[in-house]
């Protein structure tokens, strides 16, 4: 008798877990009257502008493939929109690559640069993706805790203890998923300097740099000596409300961004260009839209914090993205439990924390992407089923 069909997925693919965000949802979406904080996905609709540019170019016949690289237009505006808003210069010839989301950028980026038994750190809580993409490429990953009671924030000693002989990369993402923690000038300094002190790469995912709300968004490139040694991987659905456009991209030298082009040449071929066409309106039309988002997610945010403090889920302020990550301990149950309590109770779903990583235990997060509407009926049914939180 033969193999099963199990027995022909690859060991490595196999211990692989799904996504705990997409698992826990499941159960969420066959569930009447359910109100969501969970899916990270903005509830404005595409701005008309940029749906427009998209109708234009099929209009027009655009519907052939692109350079492998993007379109040349796309990346000369990428080009002018990365130095104008995060200090850093690249190359629209040879020093960016266009990629079917920022996940995919991060996917080919890890391919790129990632040997069998590599070893590449990563801060967490984190988005779902880091430790299995890098699994994935036969890497090892290395999480760096970080902590509630320091917001999230990245401390270099932390880096410091989980750095070990043979590590290539530390991937970042600040304003972080699921935490809201954000990066001052002086953390990523002492990270550039560490990371040229132990040779490694930085792989920077900045999705929900445009989400800062308070402070300055500092990209790792911008300082000095770290534009050679940083992949800085950017996108669209965030800022933009353009998540099924699935654009994204990532700057960098022009080695690594050949050797990602390899990746992506061979399994994509190239990002859809009515995306692309697209994405060039959002560049040089699309701010406007942009900080009138973000403004009503800053408001969205100051309510829902609020909320959850009078509950007694200690949060803190994010200073970016559009999640809070209140603190469930007080309940006595894990986040798994909490969050299975709240979804069945209240009918309201939001993601437990340690989806992402086990320094995410006794967190939920909560996505303030959906309407205020669907916030204020979201925390008024949390608040009524607080003493069964509390049993």
């Amino acid at each position: 008798m033969g193999r099963s069909a199990s027995e022909f997925v690859a060991k490595h693919v196999r211990q692989i877990p799904k996504s705990g965000i997409r698992d826990f949802f499941a159960i969420a979406s066959t569930m009447k009257d359910a109100v969501s904080l969970g899916i990270g996905e903005p509830d404005f609709v595409t701005p008309w502008h940029i749906r427009e540019a998209a109708i234009f170019a099929l209009e027009k016949g655009k519907t052939s493939y692109t350079d492998n690289l993007g379109m040349k237009s796309l990346r000369v505006e990428i080009a002018k929109y990365v130095e104008a808003n995060f200090n850093a210069s690249y190359n629209p010839d040879n020093e960016i690559l266009v990629s079917v989301g920022a996940s995919e950028a991060l996917d080919v980026a890890l391919r790129a640069i990632i040997e069998p038994g590599d070893k590449v750190m990563y801060h967490a809580p984190c988005f779902v993706s880091y430790s299995p993409s890098v699994e994935l490429c036969h890497g090892v990953a290395i999480p760096v805790n970080t902590y509630g009671k320091n917001r999230f924030e990245l401390d270099i000693e932390d880096v410091k203890r989980a750095w070990q002989p043979g590590v290539k990369a530390f991937i970042m993402n600040f304003p972080t998923n699921p935490t809201g923690g954000t990066a001052t000038r002086a953390q990523l300094e002492e990270l550039a300097k560490f990371a040229k002190e132990k040779d490694f790469l930085v792989i920077s995912d900045e999705i929900y740099a445009e989400l800062t709300y308070e402070g300055e968004h500092i990209s790792i490139a911008s300082l000095d000596g770290m534009k050679d040694r940083t992949i800085f991987i950017h996108g669209f659905s965030k800022a933009f409300a353009m998540t099924g456009f699935r654009m994204g991209y990532a700057c960098g030298p022009k080695e690594i961004i050949d050797a990602m082009m390899k990746a992506h040449q061979y399994a994509i071929m190239c990002a859809s260009i009515v995306s692309q066409e697209a994405a060039v309106e959002a560049l040089k039309n699309g701010r406007k839209d942009m900080e009138f988002m973000r403004e009503k997610y800053r408001q969205r945010r100051d309510f829902i914090v609020g909320r959850f403090n009078e509950f007694g889920m200690d949060c803190f302020m994010p200073r970016g993205t559009f999640y809070a990550f209140p603190n469930i301990e007080r309940f006595k149950k894990t986040s798994m439990e909490t969050a299975k309590l709240i979804l069945s109770e209240a009918k309201v779903a939001m993601v437990p924390g340690s989806a992402f990583g086990s320094s995410g235990e006794g967190y939920l997060r909560a996505s303030f992407a959906t309407s205020y509407e669907n916030i204020i009926k979201a925390t008024d049914r949390i608040a009524k089923i607080l003493p069964k939180l509390e049993g």
